[in-house]
């Protein structure tokens, strides 16, 4: 997959042609079956992961939700910043390419292109945030709950 590619997936889009070619040298190929794990819930996190084609089912045992993401979607954008248990289990629910930038990849880019890094955080963050409105939103999280009886 090449820089231009690349520009399908909203973390990448921002950046530039030459800056994406850069983060696709430093991508590996996953190609897994149906059913394949990802990852589990409680493992170390080692990077972002990118869903080229097939689907992924993300849930977590905690919230007792699920929810499938499909081509273009991004799942573990933080762990590039900060190491730390996986807080969902990801399956794959049919044939799937994926993508992976471990962060050892991210940090080589950082050094090599670092504006661009900065960039990708900041489309990581803006999304995290967004995701963190939606939740308020929705009610859906525990502190929300533990707010409003504060009231």
């Amino acid at each position: 997959m090449n820089g231009v590619d690349l520009k399908r997936f909203h973390l990448l889009a921002e950046l530039e042609a030459s800056e994406r070619e850069a983060v696709a040298d430093e991508l590996e190929w996953l190609e897994l079956a149906g059913g394949s794990v990802l990852f589990d819930e409680g493992e170390q996190s080692e990077g972002l992961l990118f869903v080229a084609e097939g689907g992924v089912r993300v849930e977590s045992a905690r919230a007792g939700e699920g929810i499938e993401l499909g081509p273009g979607a991004a799942l573990g954008a933080l762990s590039l910043a900060a190491s730390g248990p996986r807080e969902v289990r990801a399956e794959t629910t049919s044939r799937a390419r994926i993508l992976v930038l471990r962060r050892s990849a991210f940090r080589r880019f950082a050094d090599a292109q670092p504006r661009a890094a900065c960039r990708l955080l900041e489309a990581i963050l803006r999304d995290t945030a967004r995701l963190g409105r939606e939740a308020l939103a929705f009610g859906a999280w525990p502190a929300v709950d533990r707010l409003r009886s504060d009231d």
